[in-house]
């Protein structure tokens, strides 16, 4: 009866936070932290821990098509990982093999579409683990609708101070100006392939950091983060729509915060010449979009007649 009651208020909330989201973040990132804790608990070792983690990875990712997310990256093993004893490493690349190669084959995969990508130091990782990987990436290099980034020995720290490195021994070798370092540039010169950035951060396990996971991609563009109690293997879809619902209010204040100061400065250049003005106004138009293009649109309107005297 417990159970049942149970059962039927979490299928009731879980409709209640659907409702409450509207466009859903583009790139989601997640933090898998909680499965050694979660297998000690259980009285397992770590191994059986990761097993339990992989099928959370599963449902996360059916999550995702039904909400129209586009990108999911799961920081999978860190540069850290690799001071972890050898009875817990060779365990664990066992089970990062068999789920590359086992989400390469797997038909629901290549029906939704989903491209698998490895980022991060692959080098450093044993040979059976990169094979999987070349595996899973060429097996569906062909998919196009959802993607799939597995950061593997994945350290963001070391990433931007590897491509700082390259940047700067090219600009020595004279092949490249220093003023045509770029963003761009520096994006080519990151983990294997360039991300979108990142949306949403999400961390399970009930730590509050974001442990040097995608600095470039995701504090650039000053991504949401979600931390929360569950360890990964207990990690549930009402957690996941938590998750993305504050996504969503978050990006309701920024989008009210960014029309406030656009307002302010229309105001503000109402004294300029009108066709100066006019430009000034129309680049942040393009920044803001439903409500907040509407209400500087209609103060751009207010302010013009007071510009053309």
């Amino acid at each position: 009866m417990i159970e049942s009651a149970r059962s039927w208020f979490e299928s009731a909330y879980e409709r209640v936070l659907r409702r409450e989201i509207g466009d859903p973040p583009t790139h989601v990132a997640i933090i898998q932290d909680g499965n050694r804790r979660y297998a000690r608990e259980q009285g397992e070792e770590a191994p059986e821990g990761h097993k339990a983690g992989a099928s959370t990875t599963e449902q996360v990712l059916e999550w995702c098509g039904d909400l129209g997310i586009e990108e999911l990256t799961l920081y999978a093993f860190s540069t850290e990982n690799f001071d972890r004893p050898d009875e817990e490493l060779e365990p664990l690349f066992d089970l990062l093999e068999e789920k590359l190669r086992e989400f390469a084959d797997a038909d629901r995969i290549h029906e939704e579409g989903v491209r698998i990508h490895a980022i991060g130091d692959v080098g450093r990782l044993p040979a059976r683990v990169r094979e999987a990987v070349r595996y899973a990436e060429d097996r569906t290099a062909s998919n196009e609708s959802f993607r799939l980034n597995v950061a593997l020995a994945y350290g963001g720290r070391n990433e931007l101070l590897t491509a700082a490195r390259d940047v700067a021994a090219d600009v020595a070798e004279g092949t490249l100006d220093p003023d045509a370092v770029d963003v761009a540039e520096i994006e080519s010169r990151l983990y294997r392939r360039s991300l979108r950035d990142v949306d949403l951060i999400v961390r399970t396990g009930g730590d509050e950091r974001t442990s040097n996971f995608l600095p470039w991609h995701a504090n650039g563009n000053e991504a949401a983060v979600y931390f929360c109690a569950p360890y990964w293997p207990e990690f549930s879809r009402i957690d996941f729509l938590r998750a993305v619902r504050t996504y969503e209010s978050r990006e309701e204040s920024w989008q009210r915060a960014r029309t406030d100061r656009a307002v302010a400065l229309v105001r503000a250049v109402a004294g300029m010449e009108l066709a100066e003005a006019r430009a000034v106004t129309g680049r942040l138009t393009e920044q803001l979009t439903g409500v907040g293009a509407e209400e500087l649109s209609a103060e751009i309107a207010r302010q013009e007649p007071e510009s053309a005297d």
